[in-house]
């Protein structure tokens, strides 16, 4: 038991009290955030602002640069889709939750690959390929990007984008020494399995008439 103990939490023992204390509670919000979008609710921007600000400084401190700016993405992401979500596009009803069209699939590939690039440079100019965490990184972000902008639109494909990011980052974020992170991309990916399954069921009963 002990052993096991070690393997997931002897990291914490170079961290202050501070840090680990901010990693709980941005986690703790970040659930709440997730959860809330799983819901459909407005507070999903909210509760991930906080959760994604106290991410931004750590991830700073700790010298994960693809990382933060994910972070700092989100966050700027989460006031543009509080505003999407709560704009009015009729006299009674706000911005539904919809499929992607053409236009914004298109736009998705441009996001994702535009930022394969811009990562692939921020990690070459800081000289950060020193490892396979340096590729994993670079893609993870690319995804949650592209997720990240659905979701500020209500577009159901976001939680496709969450799904297969939330994968990749359990074991990444385990082997960087975040255990209580690994934990909860562990969780957000059966909430986002679940909120995928929400939305379409939200979908079928109030489609959307173009």
């Amino acid at each position: 038991m002990t052993e096991i103990f070690d393997l997931l939490f002897s990291q914490y023992k170079t961290y202050s009290t501070t840090e680990t204390t901010l990693e709980i509670i941005a986690v703790i919000f970040g659930f709440l955030s997730v959860w809330f979008s799983k819901q459909n609710k407005i507070w999903v921007f909210p509760t991930g602002m906080i959760s994604t600000s106290i991410f931004v400084y750590l991830l700073l401190k700790w010298e994960l640069l693809g990382d933060m700016m994910i972070n700092g993405y989100y966050f700027m992401m989460s006031v543009y889709g509080w505003y999407i979500w709560t704009r009015k596009v009729d006299d009674t009803h706000v911005t539904p939750i919809s499929r992607t069209t053409q236009i914004e699939k298109k736009t998705s590939i441009y996001i994702f690959f535009s930022t394969l690039v811009f990562v692939f440079i921020v990690y070459k100019v800081f000289d950060k390929w020193t490892s396979w965490v340096a590729y994993a990184d670079t893609i993870t972000t690319a995804i949650f990007f592209v997720g990240m902008w659905l979701m500020a639109k209500r577009k159901i494909e976001n939680w496709l984008f969450w799904i297969a990011g939330n994968i990749i980052s359990v074991p990444l974020y385990f082997y960087k020494g975040f255990t209580f992170t690994s934990f909860q991309y562990l969780g957000f990916t059966f909430i986002a399995i679940f909120g995928y399954l929400a939305w379409k069921k939200n979908l079928d009963k109030n489609p959307l008439i173009l």
